[in-house]
């Protein structure tokens, strides 16, 4: 059996490939930002000296790592829309990408705050530094500077689970070429094409943490360690 590649049908369809990538980065960068807030704040309550809190994120934390991604979207989009709450199909993604990258991220960067030897604390105190200070300067920066690799990596991941997204019909990069694919029948090549630009958008990613990386930590560009 032959098969005979026919690009040539996908040309029509330039703009849809290319509306669908901006759409996925669109919802990335949303989630990511977001996301990153959510992590690193709950990544401090669970560190906190109040027991509910603790408990509260922990519960969080472990629902959504526990549950697959597929399952919290379809409970945001249709669950929530059961009991009134319609959201948009965007920002139904949105949102459920922002819970699920922000449970990952504040067990990232909670394991970066383990990391910091408590004798580095205790010199800051020492040196007469606020409890602000301390956290900000001595714990949270330096734990986010050494699991900076694995944040990357996990945003890089959550880009990539956008695909999902097009269940609840978001026209992202995978929701647009199902709709090619229906339209023209060439579904190896649209697919082909598709992951292209899933690479394409994966080594962009990488660059701009790379460029965020050698701004945001200079320490680590002067040692040469890998961002």
């Amino acid at each position: 059996m032959q098969y005979q590649f026919d690009f040539s049908a996908l040309l029509p369809y330039w703009s849809d490939f290319l509306s669908g990538a901006l759409v996925t980065i669109e919802i990335t960068v949303f989630s990511v930002i977001i996301g990153l807030v959510i992590g690193v704040a709950c990544a401090i309550a669970r560190r906190s000296d109040i027991a509910p809190l603790r408990a509260l994120v922990s519960i969080y934390v472990e629902t959504v790592r526990n549950t697959p991604f597929i399952v919290q979207i379809f409970f945001i989009f249709f669950g929530l829309s059961s009991v009134g709450i319609r959201l948009p199909i965007i920002a139904a993604a949105v949102f459920a990408m922002v819970i699920n990258v922000g449970a990952y991220t504040a067990e990232i960067v909670r394991a970066g705050m383990d990391s910091i030897h408590p004798s580095q604390i205790e010199a800051a105190e020492a040196l007469g530094l606020s409890k602000l200070q301390i956290y900000r300067d001595i714990i949270l920066l330096p734990a986010i500077e050494r699991v900076y690799p694995a944040l990357s990596s996990q945003f890089i991941l959550m880009m990539l689970s956008t695909s999902i997204a097009s269940q609840i019909s978001a026209e992202e990069l995978t929701g647009v070429a199902n709709n090619i694919q229906s339209n023209t029948f060439r579904s190896l090549e649209t697919y082909m094409v598709v992951a292209v630009l899933y690479i394409a958008i994966t080594y962009l990613m990488r660059a701009g943490f790379y460029g965020l990386g050698l701004i945001a930590f200079p320490r680590r560009r002067r040692l040469g360690t890998s961002l």
